[in-house]
Protein backbone atom coordinates (compact mmCIF):
# COMPACT_ATOMS: atom_id res chain seq x y z
CA UNK A 1 0.00 0.00 0.00
CA UNK A 2 2.90 2.60 0.79
CA UNK A 3 4.68 1.61 -2.13
CA UNK A 4 1.39 2.57 -4.53
CA UNK A 5 1.00 5.49 -2.82
CA UNK A 6 4.49 6.61 -3.37
CA UNK A 7 4.25 5.46 -6.81
CA UNK A 8 0.74 7.74 -7.16
CA UNK A 9 2.50 11.04 -5.74
CA UNK A 10 5.39 10.46 -8.02
CA UNK A 11 3.12 10.51 -11.52
CA UNK A 12 0.92 12.78 -9.25
CA UNK A 13 3.86 15.65 -9.41
CA UNK A 14 4.93 14.54 -12.72
CA UNK A 15 1.55 15.66 -13.67
CA UNK A 16 1.53 18.99 -12.04
CA UNK A 17 4.23 19.90 -13.12
CA UNK A 18 3.18 19.05 -16.97
CA UNK A 19 -0.08 21.61 -15.79
CA UNK A 20 2.11 24.38 -14.70
CA UNK A 21 4.52 24.51 -17.60
CA UNK A 22 1.28 24.23 -20.15
CA UNK A 23 -0.74 26.94 -17.90
CA UNK A 24 2.54 28.99 -17.46
CA UNK A 25 3.29 29.23 -21.13
CA UNK A 26 -0.12 29.26 -22.48
CA UNK A 27 -1.26 32.51 -20.73
CA UNK A 28 2.44 33.96 -21.43
CA UNK A 29 1.55 33.97 -25.36
CA UNK A 30 -1.78 36.07 -24.34
CA UNK A 31 -1.42 39.51 -25.69
CA UNK A 32 -1.33 42.24 -23.13
CA UNK A 33 1.32 43.12 -20.67
CA UNK A 34 0.27 42.26 -16.89
CA UNK A 35 2.06 44.89 -15.71
CA UNK A 36 -0.83 46.92 -16.90
CA UNK A 37 -3.51 44.50 -16.32
CA UNK A 38 -2.52 45.42 -12.64
CA UNK A 39 -2.60 49.13 -12.58
CA UNK A 40 -5.69 49.22 -14.77
CA UNK A 41 -6.11 52.68 -16.03
CA UNK A 42 -4.34 54.55 -13.52
CA UNK A 43 -0.66 53.52 -14.77
CA UNK A 44 2.12 55.48 -15.42
CA UNK A 45 5.48 54.58 -17.28
CA UNK A 46 7.14 54.91 -13.85
CA UNK A 47 4.49 52.59 -12.23
CA UNK A 48 4.79 50.24 -14.55
CA UNK A 49 7.92 50.03 -14.58
CA UNK A 50 7.99 49.10 -10.61
CA UNK A 51 5.76 46.78 -10.84
CA UNK A 52 7.45 45.20 -14.24
CA UNK A 53 10.97 44.94 -11.74
CA UNK A 54 8.99 43.75 -8.69
CA UNK A 55 7.00 41.03 -10.05
CA UNK A 56 9.92 39.90 -12.64
CA UNK A 57 7.60 40.81 -15.81
CA UNK A 58 10.71 42.86 -17.17
CA UNK A 59 13.14 38.97 -17.41
CA UNK A 60 12.42 36.77 -20.24
CA UNK A 61 10.37 34.47 -20.28
CA UNK A 62 12.54 31.47 -19.26
CA UNK A 63 13.35 33.33 -16.37
CA UNK A 64 9.93 34.23 -15.48
CA UNK A 65 8.81 30.43 -16.29
CA UNK A 66 12.05 29.21 -13.12
CA UNK A 67 10.24 32.26 -10.82
CA UNK A 68 6.92 30.76 -11.23
CA UNK A 69 8.37 26.79 -10.35
CA UNK A 70 9.85 28.45 -7.51
CA UNK A 71 6.70 30.48 -6.15
CA UNK A 72 4.66 27.04 -6.35
CA UNK A 73 7.67 24.68 -5.20
CA UNK A 74 7.32 23.98 -1.89
CA UNK A 75 11.27 24.25 -0.88
CA UNK A 76 12.09 27.77 -2.39
CA UNK A 77 15.35 29.98 -2.83
CA UNK A 78 14.87 33.34 -2.99
CA UNK A 79 17.89 36.25 -3.26
CA UNK A 80 18.42 38.74 -0.37
CA UNK A 81 18.63 40.92 -2.45
CA UNK A 82 15.28 43.81 -2.56
CA UNK A 83 15.87 44.59 -6.07
CA UNK A 84 15.78 40.90 -6.94
CA UNK A 85 12.25 39.58 -7.54
CA UNK A 86 10.67 37.16 -4.32
CA UNK A 87 7.50 37.39 -2.56
CA UNK A 88 9.62 37.16 0.96
CA UNK A 89 9.98 41.24 0.61
CA UNK A 90 6.41 42.46 1.56
CA UNK A 91 6.17 40.15 4.03
CA UNK A 92 2.62 38.79 3.67
CA UNK A 93 3.35 35.14 2.93
CA UNK A 94 4.59 32.65 6.10
CA UNK A 95 7.62 30.95 5.42
CA UNK A 96 10.17 28.96 7.23
CA UNK A 97 14.16 29.91 6.80
CA UNK A 98 15.98 26.65 6.31
CA UNK A 99 19.51 28.45 5.34
CA UNK A 100 21.47 31.06 3.55
CA UNK A 101 24.15 30.33 1.03
CA UNK A 102 25.57 33.95 0.48
CA UNK A 103 22.77 35.89 -1.29
CA UNK A 104 20.16 33.06 -1.44
CA UNK A 105 17.99 32.61 1.08
CA UNK A 106 15.85 28.50 1.05
CA UNK A 107 12.83 28.17 3.05
CA UNK A 108 9.95 26.30 3.63
CA UNK A 109 6.69 27.14 2.47
CA UNK A 110 2.83 26.44 0.74
CA UNK A 111 2.63 26.97 -2.74
CA UNK A 112 2.48 30.54 -3.77
CA UNK A 113 0.08 31.39 -5.92
CA UNK A 114 0.60 34.91 -6.43
CA UNK A 115 -1.55 38.37 -6.39
CA UNK A 116 -4.99 39.31 -7.65
CA UNK A 117 -4.07 41.91 -10.13
CA UNK A 118 -7.89 43.07 -9.78
CA UNK A 119 -8.62 42.53 -5.76
CA UNK A 120 -6.15 45.12 -4.63
CA UNK A 121 -2.95 43.30 -3.96
CA UNK A 122 -4.96 40.43 -2.56
CA UNK A 123 -3.46 36.93 -2.46
CA UNK A 124 -4.96 34.34 -5.12
CA UNK A 125 -4.78 31.67 -2.34
CA UNK A 126 -7.38 33.82 -0.44
CA UNK A 127 -9.55 34.42 -2.72
CA UNK A 128 -9.11 30.66 -4.20
CA UNK A 129 -9.63 29.86 0.09
CA UNK A 130 -12.93 31.92 0.29
CA UNK A 131 -14.85 30.30 -2.79
CA UNK A 132 -13.48 26.65 -2.94
CA UNK A 133 -15.47 26.05 0.38
CA UNK A 134 -18.97 27.17 -1.11
CA UNK A 135 -18.05 24.75 -4.25
CA UNK A 136 -17.34 21.90 -2.10
CA UNK A 137 -20.35 22.10 -0.27
CA UNK A 138 -22.16 22.50 -3.12
CA UNK A 139 -20.47 19.89 -4.85
CA UNK A 140 -20.85 17.54 -1.78
CA UNK A 141 -24.55 18.18 -1.32
CA UNK A 142 -25.28 17.22 -5.08
CA UNK A 143 -23.27 14.04 -5.14
CA UNK A 144 -25.29 12.48 -2.25
CA UNK A 145 -28.86 13.43 -3.72
CA UNK A 146 -27.40 11.92 -7.33
CA UNK A 147 -25.84 8.98 -5.65
CA UNK A 148 -28.72 8.39 -2.86
CA UNK A 149 -31.19 8.61 -6.12
CA UNK A 150 -29.39 7.24 -8.19
CA UNK A 151 -28.50 3.81 -6.89
CA UNK A 152 -32.10 3.37 -5.63
CA UNK A 153 -33.75 4.19 -8.68
CA UNK A 154 -31.05 2.10 -10.67
CA UNK A 155 -32.02 -0.94 -8.25
CA UNK A 156 -35.68 -0.53 -8.72
CA UNK A 157 -35.35 -0.26 -12.38
CA UNK A 158 -33.12 -3.23 -12.53
CA UNK A 159 -35.70 -5.35 -10.51
CA UNK A 160 -38.54 -4.06 -12.35
CA UNK A 161 -36.87 -4.95 -15.66
CA UNK A 162 -39.15 -4.06 -18.94
CA UNK A 163 -42.18 -3.56 -16.95
CA UNK A 164 -43.77 0.00 -16.80
CA UNK A 165 -41.86 1.24 -13.84
CA UNK A 166 -38.10 0.83 -15.27
CA UNK A 167 -39.58 2.34 -18.16
CA UNK A 168 -40.75 5.76 -16.84
CA UNK A 169 -37.53 5.98 -14.53
CA UNK A 170 -35.10 5.27 -18.12
CA UNK A 171 -37.40 7.90 -19.90
CA UNK A 172 -36.79 10.27 -16.56
CA UNK A 173 -32.98 9.32 -16.78
CA UNK A 174 -32.49 10.01 -20.71
CA UNK A 175 -34.21 13.35 -19.81
CA UNK A 176 -31.63 14.47 -17.14
CA UNK A 177 -29.03 13.83 -19.29
CA UNK A 178 -30.41 15.29 -22.28
CA UNK A 179 -30.98 18.88 -20.18
CA UNK A 180 -28.17 21.17 -20.11
CA UNK A 181 -27.14 22.56 -16.66
CA UNK A 182 -27.58 26.08 -17.60
CA UNK A 183 -31.26 25.55 -18.99
CA UNK A 184 -31.66 23.28 -15.84
CA UNK A 185 -30.70 25.87 -13.34
CA UNK A 186 -32.78 29.17 -15.23
CA UNK A 187 -35.80 26.60 -15.44
CA UNK A 188 -35.74 25.85 -11.55
CA UNK A 189 -34.99 29.43 -10.52
CA UNK A 190 -37.59 30.62 -12.53
CA UNK A 191 -39.96 28.17 -11.37
CA UNK A 192 -39.07 27.65 -7.62
CA UNK A 193 -37.87 30.43 -6.75
CA UNK A 194 -40.15 33.09 -8.74
CA UNK A 195 -43.61 31.25 -9.35
CA UNK A 196 -44.13 28.97 -6.59
CA UNK A 197 -41.68 31.16 -3.95
CA UNK A 198 -45.13 31.93 -2.07
CA UNK A 199 -45.02 28.21 -1.21
CA UNK A 200 -41.18 27.19 -1.72
CA UNK A 201 -39.91 30.25 0.11
CA UNK A 202 -36.72 29.82 -2.08
CA UNK A 203 -34.85 32.59 -3.78
CA UNK A 204 -33.78 33.04 -7.31
CA UNK A 205 -30.03 33.56 -6.15
CA UNK A 206 -28.40 33.59 -3.06
CA UNK A 207 -25.46 31.76 -1.60
CA UNK A 208 -24.43 29.69 1.79
CA UNK A 209 -23.29 32.77 3.71
CA UNK A 210 -25.27 36.00 2.77
CA UNK A 211 -25.93 39.42 5.14
CA UNK A 212 -28.68 39.60 7.68
CA UNK A 213 -31.64 42.06 7.13
CA UNK A 214 -30.01 44.41 9.77
CA UNK A 215 -26.07 44.24 8.31
CA UNK A 216 -24.80 42.95 11.62
CA UNK A 217 -22.69 39.87 10.07
CA UNK A 218 -22.98 36.89 7.43
CA UNK A 219 -25.29 33.74 8.46
CA UNK A 220 -25.84 30.90 6.80
CA UNK A 221 -28.61 30.46 3.91
CA UNK A 222 -29.08 26.72 3.74
CA UNK A 223 -32.00 26.95 1.83
CA UNK A 224 -30.43 28.52 -0.70
CA UNK A 225 -28.38 25.43 -1.15
CA UNK A 226 -31.95 23.48 -2.64
CA UNK A 227 -32.06 24.55 -5.97
CA UNK A 228 -28.44 24.88 -7.01
CA UNK A 229 -27.53 21.03 -5.46
CA UNK A 230 -30.27 19.72 -7.23
CA UNK A 231 -29.74 21.28 -10.30
CA UNK A 232 -26.18 20.36 -10.61
CA UNK A 233 -26.94 16.88 -8.28
CA UNK A 234 -29.55 15.95 -12.20
CA UNK A 235 -27.17 15.01 -14.96
CA UNK A 236 -25.10 12.97 -12.13
CA UNK A 237 -28.16 11.56 -11.12
CA UNK A 238 -29.61 10.39 -14.27
CA UNK A 239 -25.90 8.77 -15.21
CA UNK A 240 -25.56 6.57 -12.08
CA UNK A 241 -29.31 5.61 -12.60
CA UNK A 242 -28.13 4.06 -15.63
CA UNK A 243 -24.90 2.31 -15.11
CA UNK A 244 -26.60 1.18 -11.73
CA UNK A 245 -29.44 -0.86 -13.41
CA UNK A 246 -26.88 -2.29 -16.12
CA UNK A 247 -24.30 -3.21 -13.78
CA UNK A 248 -26.67 -4.79 -11.29
CA UNK A 249 -28.71 -6.11 -14.27
CA UNK A 250 -25.13 -8.07 -15.30
CA UNK A 251 -24.19 -8.89 -11.93
CA UNK A 252 -27.13 -10.98 -11.47
CA UNK A 253 -26.46 -13.20 -14.23
CA UNK A 254 -22.96 -14.08 -12.02
CA UNK A 255 -22.52 -17.68 -10.70
CA UNK A 256 -22.41 -16.65 -7.03
CA UNK A 257 -25.33 -14.87 -7.26
CA UNK A 258 -27.39 -18.02 -8.57
CA UNK A 259 -25.02 -19.95 -6.28
CA UNK A 260 -26.62 -17.49 -3.31
CA UNK A 261 -30.12 -18.18 -4.79
CA UNK A 262 -29.64 -21.68 -4.68
CA UNK A 263 -28.26 -21.64 -0.80
CA UNK A 264 -31.85 -20.55 -0.16
CA UNK A 265 -31.17 -16.57 0.57
CA UNK A 266 -33.73 -13.80 0.19
CA UNK A 267 -33.52 -11.64 -2.64
CA UNK A 268 -33.06 -9.04 -0.49
CA UNK A 269 -29.82 -10.72 1.33
CA UNK A 270 -28.18 -11.65 -2.20
CA UNK A 271 -29.07 -7.82 -3.26
CA UNK A 272 -27.96 -6.18 0.05
CA UNK A 273 -24.69 -8.83 0.41
CA UNK A 274 -23.42 -9.98 -2.98
CA UNK A 275 -25.55 -7.71 -5.71
CA UNK A 276 -25.06 -3.97 -4.81
CA UNK A 277 -21.96 -3.84 -3.46
CA UNK A 278 -20.04 -5.65 -6.99
CA UNK A 279 -22.33 -3.33 -9.09
CA UNK A 280 -21.06 0.14 -7.59
CA UNK A 281 -17.49 -0.15 -9.42
CA UNK A 282 -18.37 1.54 -12.99
CA UNK A 283 -20.97 3.80 -10.97
CA UNK A 284 -17.74 5.24 -8.29
CA UNK A 285 -15.64 5.64 -11.61
CA UNK A 286 -18.57 7.83 -12.80
CA UNK A 287 -19.44 9.91 -9.51
CA UNK A 288 -15.63 10.64 -8.96
CA UNK A 289 -15.28 12.16 -12.61
CA UNK A 290 -18.57 14.40 -11.91
CA UNK A 291 -17.33 14.95 -8.07
CA UNK A 292 -13.90 16.05 -9.83
CA UNK A 293 -16.24 18.47 -11.76
CA UNK A 294 -18.44 20.05 -9.84
CA UNK A 295 -15.40 20.94 -7.05
CA UNK A 296 -13.73 22.27 -10.16
CA UNK A 297 -16.45 24.84 -10.25
CA UNK A 298 -19.68 24.45 -11.67
CA UNK A 299 -19.80 27.72 -13.76
CA UNK A 300 -23.10 27.85 -14.84
CA UNK A 301 -25.39 26.66 -12.47
CA UNK A 302 -22.95 29.23 -9.83
CA UNK A 303 -23.24 32.06 -11.97
CA UNK A 304 -27.26 31.85 -12.46
CA UNK A 305 -27.77 31.22 -8.77
CA UNK A 306 -25.35 33.43 -7.68
CA UNK A 307 -23.68 31.28 -5.55
CA UNK A 308 -20.25 32.38 -4.48
CA UNK A 309 -18.15 29.40 -5.52
CA UNK A 310 -15.21 28.36 -7.59
CA UNK A 311 -16.75 28.55 -10.77
CA UNK A 312 -18.64 32.19 -10.65
CA UNK A 313 -14.63 33.50 -9.66
CA UNK A 314 -13.63 31.82 -12.44
CA UNK A 315 -16.05 33.61 -14.92
CA UNK A 316 -15.24 37.12 -13.05
CA UNK A 317 -11.47 36.29 -13.23
CA UNK A 318 -11.77 35.60 -17.43
CA UNK A 319 -13.98 38.86 -17.15
CA UNK A 320 -10.96 41.23 -15.74
CA UNK A 321 -8.59 39.16 -17.13
CA UNK A 322 -7.21 38.34 -13.48
CA UNK A 323 -4.54 35.62 -15.33
CA UNK A 324 -3.15 34.93 -11.46
CA UNK A 325 -6.52 34.28 -10.28
CA UNK A 326 -7.15 31.77 -13.20
CA UNK A 327 -3.95 29.98 -12.88
CA UNK A 328 -4.16 29.33 -9.31
CA UNK A 329 -7.74 27.82 -10.04
CA UNK A 330 -6.47 25.96 -13.00
CA UNK A 331 -4.27 24.21 -10.49
CA UNK A 332 -6.34 23.79 -8.25
CA UNK A 333 -8.59 21.84 -10.20
CA UNK A 334 -5.57 19.83 -11.28
CA UNK A 335 -5.05 19.13 -8.26
CA UNK A 336 -8.46 17.57 -7.09
CA UNK A 337 -8.80 15.11 -10.03
CA UNK A 338 -5.27 13.67 -9.08
CA UNK A 339 -6.43 13.27 -5.69
CA UNK A 340 -9.48 12.55 -6.01
CA UNK A 341 -8.29 9.30 -9.20
CA UNK A 342 -6.18 7.85 -6.43
CA UNK A 343 -8.66 8.21 -3.54
CA UNK A 344 -11.13 5.90 -6.18
CA UNK A 345 -8.55 3.69 -6.55
CA UNK A 346 -8.04 2.78 -3.33
CA UNK A 347 -12.09 2.44 -2.80
CA UNK A 348 -12.02 -0.08 -5.74
CA UNK A 349 -9.56 -2.39 -3.67
CA UNK A 350 -11.78 -2.39 -0.75
CA UNK A 351 -15.48 -2.98 -3.47
CA UNK A 352 -13.30 -5.94 -4.71
CA UNK A 353 -10.85 -7.48 -3.63
CA UNK A 354 -9.86 -9.20 -7.31
CA UNK A 355 -8.10 -5.87 -7.83
CA UNK A 356 -4.54 -5.48 -7.11
CA UNK A 357 -2.75 -2.07 -6.34
CA UNK A 358 -0.23 -2.57 -8.97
Amino acid sequence: MIGYLLNKIFYAILTLFGVVTVIFFLFSVLPGDPAQMMLGQNEDSEQLALVKKKYGFDKPISTQYLYYINDLSPLSFHSNNPEDYTFLRDGKYKETTLFSIGNTTAVLKLPYLRESFTKQGKLVSQVLGETLPNTFVLAVTAIIIAMLLGVFLGIISALNKDTWLDKVIQILSTFGMSIPSFFSAILFAWFFGYILHEYTHLEMTGSLYEMDDFGEGMHIRWKNLILPAVVLGIRPLAVVIQLMRNSLLEVFNQDYIRTARAKGLSEFQIIKRHAVKNALNPVVTAISGWFASMLAGAVFVEYIFGWNGLGKEIVNALNTLDLPVIMGAVLIIALLFIIINIFVDLIYVWLDPKVKLE
